[in-house]
């Protein structure tokens, strides 16, 4: 395997209670910075008109973007090729017709033929329904990841502990919307699913050499352990991310009006997910573990340091040396 990254010997548990008051200044910061500024949500959660339209010649979005700021309205443009668009803005039932008068005005500035497909209109009711769906969404994505991780590695405490870091990541990111003001849709609730599984990954690398280093290096504590394991994958990490993030880098400085919300949310997230893999969740699982490896049975309850495995051992070769003796002196009487 590739190592970008030479050998490296960091004790990343040291800082641990570091780790954890940022955790705790993020999540007290974010409730002021939500009850304060609070989210600037799309139509989708808070209802809106959409006007669909087709034009009968190319006609750059840049243009439609300029003759839609023109009329004062906040609007949102997505292209579907063929030079068919779709226009949305924030309104009640009621305006749908002002909506759509206002629109087709606007387009009209621009002396170049269109049809209006069609004209939708979400109501509120519709809105609250998306705004449950998308919590439900994001909680059954980490009750599931609890189970299949407290499946793998017999241990509901690896599994709770990754989800906590997933909680930072997502809720990193509802900050980072709500001090932007950043429009919240479907769109950017796909980002948040989709940092979720890239984050859980790493952190199921880790968990992986975990398990393996404990058959490996028997005498080991657990904090050499952990240190050791994220040592051994740190260039692993560091490759994976930054070719995601050049990825998104490009995304959202040339992909466009339409997807730079998703792109935002998703280096955020990426950059965070790496953050608290190593800085909250092994950190918690060594915490919460009080220094020792258990993976459901007590056969394997791992010695919290280095001295009590090694009293262990020591005891163990001095008893097979005892028994070894007594074979021998028994063997003597009977040739005596």
């Amino acid at each position: 395997m590739m190592n970008l990254l030479p050998k490296t010997h960091i004790d990343f548990l040291k800082y641990r209670k570091v780790y954890f008051t940022l955790f705790g200044l993020l999540l007290v910061g974010g409730l002021i910075c939500f009850f304060t500024k609070g989210f600037n949500m799309g139509i989708d959660f808070t209802g809106g008109t959409m006007v669909q339209v087709k034009f009968d010649a190319p006609v750059e979005m840049e243009q439609i973007r300029q003759a839609l700021s023109n009329t004062g309205a906040n609007s949102e443009l997505q292209s579907f090729g063929d030079n068919s668009y779709a226009i949305s803005e924030k309104s009640t039932s009621d305006e749908v017709g002002v909506v759509q008068s206002r629109i087709t005005h606007a387009l009209d500035s621009l002396s170049v033929p269109y049809t209006v497909l069609q004209t939708n209109s979400v109501g509120p009711a519709v809105g609250s329904d998306m705004t449950k769906r998308a919590i439900l969404s994001i909680a059954l994505a980490m009750g599931f990841i609890i189970i299949y991780v407290a499946f793998r590695f017999s241990n509901i405490l690896w599994g709770v502990s990754g989800v906590i870091a997933l909680f930072h990541d997502l809720f990193l990111m509802a900050v980072a919307f709500s001090i932007t003001q950043r429009e919240i849709d479907l769109v950017v609730v796909a980002a948040f699913l989709t940092v979720a599984g890239f984050s859980i990954n790493d952190t199921i690398v880790i968990f992986d050499r975990m398990r393996e280093n404990v058959r490996l290096n028997p005498k080991m504590s657990f904090g050499d352990l952990i240190n050791l394991s994220i040592n051994e994958t740190l260039s692993r990490t560091v490759i994976t991310t930054l070719t995601v993030l050049f990825a998104l880098l490009i995304l959202y400085f040339l992909g466009g009006e339409v997807i730079n919300s998703f792109a935002f949310a998703m280096l955020i997230g990426c950059i965070s997910g790496v953050y608290s893999t190593i800085a909250l969740t092994t950190p918690l699982v060594y915490t919460w573990s009080h220094g020792e490896y258990h993976d459901g049975s007590e056969k394997d309850l791992r010695p919290a340091n280095r001295e009590n495995a090694e009293r262990i051992a020591s005891s163990y070769h001095a008893a097979k040396r005892m028994v070894r003796d007594s074979n021998g002196n028994r063997r003597k009487n009977r040739r005596h």
